[in-house]
């Protein structure tokens, strides 16, 4: 989630863990159809942008405070979506995510570092578990404050960037060219935006 239009989840995209938390900490449920969880990799010579359709998450987080956060995120892979069905059902196949036997992407944190004095920006760190693998990754979040909808919900925003190697989760598929070079780029860039309503339970 830097100045970029998460994480998702995380990547990605987000859904928390929060039991144990402080009295003063607040549970936010992300709203789906306001939050987006998009990625771009390059093909030949420019770049690709998708999303993932279906995902959920919560933070868990001190409003005010805002030194620590717990974020648990859950991407449905099926639901990728680059605007080409054909490429789509590739994708989902084995050269690829590998749909059936690994449906989902998993995010966790509960560390942020690098906090800027007025606590709107930094860096989350947790795992991500994607093709059955799991790794560490940090998520560049920003923090975009709590607003009352007309219906008087209380909503949260966030926002982040993170960039990984899709070779790291065990993602390898790729064309060599005539010209040299490989088809598609192994470094993936993902844009998470997140509207959060405050659970009431």
């Amino acid at each position: 989630m830097i100045r970029k239009p998460l994480a998702a989840v995380l990547f990605a995209s987000l859904l928390l863990a929060c039991s144990g938390a402080r009295a003063e900490e607040v549970t936010f449920q992300v709203d789906k159809s306001h939050s987006s969880v998009n990625f771009r990799i390059r093909h030949l010579l420019s770049k690709v942008t998708g999303q993932f359709r279906s995902f959920g998450g919560t933070v868990v987080l001190d409003p005010v405070k805002r030194d620590t956060v717990k974020v648990e995120g859950t991407i449905d892979v099926a639901s990728i979506d680059t605007g080409d069905a054909k490429r789509d059902e590739h994708l989902r196949n084995e050269d690829f995510f590998d749909v059936a036997r690994h449906p989902k992407i998993t995010f966790k944190a509960d560390k942020l570092t690098d906090v800027n004095d007025d606590k709107t920006a930094g860096k989350l760190h947790g795992e991500l578990t994607m093709h059955g693998v799991t790794r560490p990754i940090v998520i560049e979040v920003e923090w975009y404050g709590v607003a009352t909808d007309p219906w008087g919900n209380s909503k949260a925003g966030f926002a982040g960037t993170t960039k990984l190697n899709r070779k790291d989760y065990g993602i390898e598929w790729n064309k060599s060219l005539d010209s040299g070079g490989l088809l598609i780029g192994e470094e993936v860039e993902i844009e998470l935006q997140m509207e959060a309503a405050q659970s009431k339970t």
